[in-house]
């Protein structure tokens, strides 16, 4: 899924490399070592792996830095911190237009005759079971539930979400687009924009909606994300987009309406209460 750049709040996640054929080798690289610094907040831990390679091999710089940044490629990883998100897809395809993003169906995972005649809680049950023994997220909501997420959506689409790692954060864009939620690494978007690989993508299905049931299914990329990971960034979905919560709201209209003015410390305050709670 290829997210789409019309919000004004998307300058928090511009493209740091900025790639031209007339550049030269060097000029790349230190353009590249310039916004790195200015924008990763990750920067200062690995600031003198990436300067020296980008010194002595400016030509494999821009290729190479993702495995400066990301041992987990390398299958040494102390900490979960990266894989293979600073990748690119591997096929790049013009932007489609939001309305244009193929909705999912249900009956692309499973078998829909299997709850024709169920009822909420029958389904539910069914839903759940079905996903016991498979590496996804899955879960139901209620209608209201899912209205107040979809009602939130409308108004701020497009929103970040800090992910506890074991030195920090890492913050994770997440836009809506149909039925799904899709989230990508905010330092990959920084360096592939539309192209940067998703790690989790959340689909609600409205199939059983006049049983009173929305159906939710989350697949992620293990490389990026474990079990528990992908949970965190769905629980903090809810908190922020199903609540009432005036702090919560109020980050969301900051960086909708008044991006400039967002600050990511008080974002990280905000989860940070309610992991306490």
């Amino acid at each position: 899924m290829a997210f789409c750049r019309s919000s004004s709040s998307l300058f928090l996640a511009q493209q740091y490399i900025v790639r031209s054929i007339s550049m030269s080798a060097q000029m790349r690289a230190q353009e590249a070592l310039e916004k790195i610094k200015e924008k990763n907040p990750y920067y200062d831990k690995y600031a003198d792996k990436i300067s020296k390679l980008q010194q002595s091999s400016p030509q494999e710089f821009l290729e190479k830095v993702d495995k400066v940044v990301n041992p987990i490629k390398s299958g040494k990883s102390q900490a979960r911190s990266y894989s293979e998100l600073l990748n690119p897809k591997a096929s790049i395809a013009p932007l489609p237009a939001n309305d244009q993003i193929p909705y999912k169906k249900l009956s692309d995972v499973m078998k829909t005759e299997l709850i024709e005649d169920k009822n909420a809680d029958e389904i539910s049950k069914i839903w759940l079971e079905y996903h016991k023994t498979k590496d996804v997220l899955a879960a139901t909501l209620t209608l209201e539930h899912y209205d107040a997420l979809m009602e939130t959506a409308k108004k701020h689409p497009i929103f970040l979400l800090p992910l506890p790692r074991s030195e920090g954060f890492e913050f994770i864009m997440l836009q809506f687009a149909s039925n799904a939620v899709h989230f990508t690494p905010l330092l990959a978007y920084q360096v592939h924009n539309e192209n940067a690989p998703e790690c989790l993508t959340l689909s609600h299905y409205s199939e059983c909606r006049e049983k009173g049931i929305i159906l939710m299914r989350g697949e992620y990329d293990s490389k990026v994300l474990n079990g528990q990971e992908a949970q965190c960034l769905a629980n903090q979905l809810q908190m922020f987009y199903c609540k009432t919560d005036k702090g919560k709201q109020r980050l969301l209209e900051t960086f909708t309406n008044k991006p400039r003015e967002f600050k990511h410390k008080d974002l990280i305050k905000e989860v940070e209460n309610i992991q306490l709670k």
